[in-house]
């Protein structure tokens, strides 16, 4: 008889500038480590940053494209292919387990860089399955997390559910290439890791606690989306910080896994 599959982990990466793809760094080579490490997943659900809607959708194509969804970039960046596989049948399982929401099966957007610039690390031979899920911005933070839990059947299923933007992102205030990290950046970013170790997640999904710091940190919620849904998924999982710090006065790059060990 056959052995169960292990059950997955889950991650939230954060993936900063498109530009890591090329480059090697202890960011990128964490993402490398992690797909060394890991089980082998069956297919990855992605949920990135960069995928915003009105209703949920879920890409649903055998062949997703590879999505340049930037600009001001070298023709290099544009070049670059991403061509793992789709898997319509996990697309139609994720629109099951979020019922009765409804799940649009999306065949129009594709793989975008949230996903695929880590992807490029830590599965470069691009073999294994990818579906992305689109964050719903009509959703309170608190609906991301419970859309976790719901998915968390999934990771028994082999399939690793990453989340991918930025625990602090505010490129209003960003000073590319500098070594630093504002203060409330630094406050803000050790509150989320401090309530990740503690299992906290409801802390996370609640706005109250945000303050200024918050405020700055999160400008815009859409880079802080995708660590709830994977906190969610994650339950009572312990998490892992894989690697943490905060780039340019304002981008912070922690990365969580729960369930390795």
């Amino acid at each position: 008889m056959n052995a169960p599959a292990p059950r997955m982990p889950c991650l939230f990466l954060g993936h900063g500038s498109p530009l890591n793809v090329l480059d090697d760094n202890p960011f990128t080579r964490t993402w490398q480590r992690l797909g060394r490490e890991l089980p082998r997943p069956r297919a990855i659900l992605a949920v990135s940053a960069h995928w915003c809607t009105h209703g949920v959708g879920v890409t649903a194509m055998v062949q997703p494209p590879t999505l340049h969804d930037f600009g001001g970039f070298s023709r290099e960046m544009f070049e670059i292919q991403y061509p793992a596989p789709g898997s319509p049948a996990l697309a139609a399982r994720v629109a099951q387990l979020l019922a009765p929401k409804d799940v649009v099966q999306d065949h129009a957007w594709g793989l975008d860089h949230g996903t695929w610039s880590v992807l490029c690390k830590a599965y470069p031979a691009a073999d294994i399955p990818v579906v992305q899920l689109s964050l719903d911005m009509r959703r309170t933070p608190g609906q991301h997390l419970q859309t976790g839990r719901q998915l968390a059947p999934l990771r028994d299923e082999s399939v690793l559910i990453l989340g991918s933007g930025n625990v602090v992102h505010n490129l209003m205030t960003h000073r590319r290439g500098e070594a630093f990290a504002y203060d409330w950046a630094e406050r803000f970013n050790d509150q989320v890791r401090e309530r990740l170790l503690a299992g906290d997640h409801e802390a996370l999904a609640d706005d109250a606690w945000l303050g200024d710091a918050g405020r700055l940190s999160v400008p815009t919620p859409e880079h802080y989306l995708p660590l709830l849904v994977v906190a969610g998924a994650a339950g009572a999982d312990a998490p892992t910080v894989e690697i943490d710090g905060v780039l340019g006065g304002s981008i912070g790059m922690l990365s969580v896994s729960f369930g390795r060990h």
